[in-house]
């Protein structure tokens, strides 16, 4: 017999019909409680920003919630968008997580705005010009204030002594790319394909496998459900478009 099918969720906190952030803020938090009675293996938050219809604005805010309010199930981001953030800021950030809920902390880390140029720019500490494209650096730094790996002469080497050691998320690379699959195996981590933007992952999982020490891999799909065929269809292609245009 193969290994079990394990389940989790990837919720983006949508905002219903005639509610609110507020409510779909609430709701996310009932999801999550479920989702941990059911047996759920993880449950993940996203970060979009300027998105009326989505509430998900801050997962590293929600994460704490949420664990408080759930017993057994993993509690992470998926995920937080690395290139508006300070590696530091992130690593102190789950750092804290992690001492006030050890061993149950994920840490998602994509590439994407989850925005538009307009909102991305917004969300800049610096605006004197784009911020620069650093991705690669930006995660080998993360990880070195994690795995307490910076060089003793390096500048920032005494800031690896993050306030919730002994405890470290479990970090995770977010991709719907080949290049994020590289970005994955380089760093021995484990991966999260993007399926729900990029159905055609399987070769991209191959390169991941083939290049990786130790492979870990999870697929992040969605099923719709509706009435008829043709409403399920419309309502997953208007996801569809949303989503290809914010991506991870």
């Amino acid at each position: 017999m193969g290994k079990p099918l394990r389940l989790s969720v990837l919720d983006q906190s949508p905002v219903s019909e005639s509610s609110t952030g507020t409510g779909a803020l609430h709701n996310t938090l009932d999801l999550a409680q479920l989702a941990d009675g059911l047996g759920y293996t993880r449950y993940w938050v996203a970060e979009h920003h300027g998105t009326p219809m989505l509430a998900c604005a801050a997962p590293e805010v929600l994460i704490g919630p949420i664990a408080a309010t759930t017993k057994r199930i993993r509690v992470g981001s998926g995920g937080v968008m690395l290139p508006h953030y300070s590696p530091l800021k992130v690593a102190e950030v789950f750092s804290i997580l992690c001492a006030l809920t050890p061993d149950r902390i994920d840490l998602g880390l994509g590439r994407a705005p989850g925005t538009d140029h307009t909102t991305a720019f917004a969300l800049q500490r610096d605006r004197r010009q784009p911020s620069p494209d650093d991705f690669p650096n930006q995660l080998a730094e993360l990880l070195a204030y994690f795995e307490d790996t910076l060089p003793a002469n390096h500048p920032f080497a005494r800031l690896a002594a993050l306030p919730g050691r002994p405890h470290v998320p479990e970090v995770w690379l977010l991709g719907s790319s080949a290049q994020s699959a590289l970005w994955a195996a380089d760093s021995n981590l484990p991966y999260c394909f993007a399926d729900f933007i990029n159905p055609d992952g399987e070769n991209i999982a191959a390169v991941y496998h083939q290049r990786v020490k130790s492979p870990r891999m999870m697929v992040a799909a969605w099923a719709i459900c509706a009435e008829t065929d043709e409403e399920a269809q419309r309502i997953a292609m208007h996801h569809l478009k949303m989503v290809s245009r914010r991506g991870w």
